[in-house]
């Protein structure tokens, strides 16, 4: 992936080796959804990253989804999405309090928990 300031960034790039784990294909076949995940500096909506994480072929890639449209979009901040990738923030509390905008299917967005991403023990 293409280098970043955001700290998410090295996130998705951890969860591009997670999805060539045992345990990754088993969240591959599980969940079977693609996320689109705009990121920002600081404020939602200006100089934004995108980010496509693909449930279904268990890829992560940088910029918008191709194939149509994605099962769900989430916006964040890159520190909101560093706290609900790490568990610190619950994303139902996060999307309440606008800290979390999501478009797109709202069942497909409620698989979208902090048990996807690889637990934080190698940051």
């Amino acid at each position: 992936m293409a280098s970043s300031d955001l700290k998410s960034a090295a996130l998705l790039d951890q969860m591009k080796t997670h999805f060539s784990t045992d345990a990754g294909k088993a969240l591959v076949k599980k969940i079977n959804l693609v996320y689109q995940i705009n990121l920002a500096p600081k404020k939602m909506g200006f100089n934004e990253e995108i980010y496509v994480v693909d449930l279904k072929k268990g890829e992560v890639t940088k910029g918008p989804y191709e194939g149509g449209k994605p099962d769900a979009t989430f916006s964040f901040t890159d520190e909101d999405f560093y706290k609900i990738a790490t568990g610190k923030m619950n994303p139902q509390i996060a999307f309440m309090r606008g800290k979390m905008k999501v478009k797109g299917s709202l069942s497909a967005a409620q698989k979208f928990t902090p048990d996807i991403f690889p637990k934080p023990s190698k940051m």
